[in-house]
């Protein structure tokens, strides 16, 4: 069955152009040309995408966006705009349009966006779970957590992973944004492409431009062939440019020439390539401060920020730090072969109480410190960095008590869900919300038995620490 296109525009030659183009393109196209005639056309028959002017006689583009989203849940929007109304444009992708165009409408760029518009049904069917399908794909170590904030985090990751918008995502240093981006990639349309990432900060600005976008030979001394940039090696894929906020100026106007025409030139040569990428750029810089002081330019930052997400430092989700303890100490354990290894709880309160300036990649290497160091086959306060040696207060001991009703108010909800589904681990994952890999983890830390004596279950507030 053909895809239902419906394109809502009030310049008639637009609208002739673009219904034109999809037909051709081997869609089902209808019109209208304002709101009213619209939601009549879409009352009569259901439409898979809606690509509708932002400015529109009468009710807005966005008045017809929200109703669209309301009355057709299923079916997705694009908005089309002008250069000038590009903020507006920004606002209506947090109302929930998939994406936009810019006029005039390039062809190329139409095609391809409503081919990535129309997998999204089947994207959100996929990925059912961000958290379980991270952890299938490649541990996501650094996104650990069931604090309110990296929830957050991660709702945001998963709207993002299913638009072909740009992301920026903001925070301190080793608090994961390389990992929120790859999360990004590998659960949206483009994760069998290539996720090509490159540290504005790292490489001198006189190599740069070259790294990304390429030269050809002869373009500077040195250049004695041709070569791909990045950007172009990346095509069909993700771009993740970390540490966007050090990117010389010059640059800056390269890459919104990217974003906004899909081109590249190389280094040496002024002929256009056309290229086919989503970007996610980091920082832990504040980019408003640095447009005001001239140094990020407005319109870029503008463009990177469609969908900002910002993953908070470690000392505003303390609530996580147990569990990231017990994740990275495992980690380590299989790595050095220490497996016997002991990490108390009672000493999970120090962890908890220190500030973490350098975040979890701090607490990652002090607990493979700790892993490595330890003498005997039980960690103890002796094993512990002075930083984390301050006396403990009445507040830790209530917290190591806390955590450990914890564990033991876990450990019962999982094996109420297993004996709710007569011991069925995919259906209780299910009744959870969680993937069966992790319930069986959460099945060995707790040592519940799930053979033929299910009736001894140390449900005691003491998770296994093997």
């Amino acid at each position: 069955m053909l895809d239902k296109i419906l394109i809502v525009e009030d310049e008639e030659a637009l609208r002739i152009a673009i219904q034109g183009q999809l037909k051709k393109a081997g869609f089902q196209v209808s019109v209208a040309e304002d709101m009213p005639v619209a939601m009549e056309v879409l009352r009569r028959q259901s439409h898979d995408l809606v690509i509708s002017d932002l400015n529109l006689p009468g009710a807005s583009g966005m008045e017809l966006l929200k109703q669209v989203r309301t009355d057709y849940p299923k079916t997705t929007v694009l908005m089309v705009t002008a250069y000038a109304t590009v903020k507006t444009a920004v606002e209506a992708i947090k109302f929930g349009a998939y994406d936009y165009l810019t006029k005039p409408v390039d062809s190329y760029e139409l095609q391809a966006l409503v081919h990535r518009a129309l997998e999204r049904p089947q994207l959100i069917g996929e990925v059912l779970s961000l958290r379980s399908s991270l952890d299938q794909k490649f541990g996501c170590e650094n996104i650990l957590g069931q604090s309110r904030a990296i929830l957050q985090v991660l709702d945001s990751a998963s709207r993002a992973a299913q638009s072909d918008a740009t992301v920026l995502v903001l925070g301190e240093t080793g608090t994961g944004k390389e990992v929120l981006a790859k999360a990004i990639h590998f659960n949206s349309v483009r994760s069998k492409r290539p996720f090509v990432t490159i540290n504005c900060g790292s490489i001198p600005g006189e190599l740069l431009e070259s790294e990304l976008f390429g030269h050809v030979r002869g373009a500077f001394t040195g250049a004695l062939t041709n070569k791909k940039g990045k950007i172009e090696m990346a095509d069909g894929g993700t771009v993740f440019l970390d540490e966007i906020g050090d990117m010389p100026l010059g640059l800056q106007v390269r890459i919104l020439r990217l974003i906004q025409e899909h081109e590249i030139e190389k280094v040496g040569t002024s002929t256009p390539i056309r290229v086919d990428i989503r970007i996610v750029a980091a920082t832990h810089r504040n980019l408003e401060s640095l447009v005001e002081a001239g140094d990020f330019r407005e319109d870029l930052y503008y463009r990177l920020a469609v969908i900002p997400i910002e993953l908070p430092p470690l000392r505003a989700r303390s609530e996580d730090i147990p569990e990231l303890v017990e994740h990275f100490s495992e980690l380590c354990k299989r790595k050095t072969g220490r497996e016997s290894l002991m990490l108390p709880p009672s000493l999970l309160p120090y962890f908890s109480r220190y500030p973490w300036p350098g975040n979890i990649r701090q607490l990652q290497n002090c607990i493979e410190r700790l892993v490595v160091l330890c003498r005997s086959n039980e960690v103890t306060f002796n094993d512990l960095p002075e930083f984390l040696k301050t006396p403990a207060t009445s507040d830790d001991q209530y917290a190591a008590a806390v955590h450990s009703t914890l564990y033991a108010a876990e450990c019962n909800l999982i094996v109420e869900a297993l004996r709710r589904f007569n011991w069925n681990q995919t259906r209780a994952a299910l009744d959870l919300g969680v993937s069966r890999k992790v319930l069986m983890a959460r099945i060995a830390r707790y040592r519940i038995p799930i053979g033929r004596d299910r009736t001894k279950v140390p449900c005691d507030g003491q998770p296994t620490r093997s």
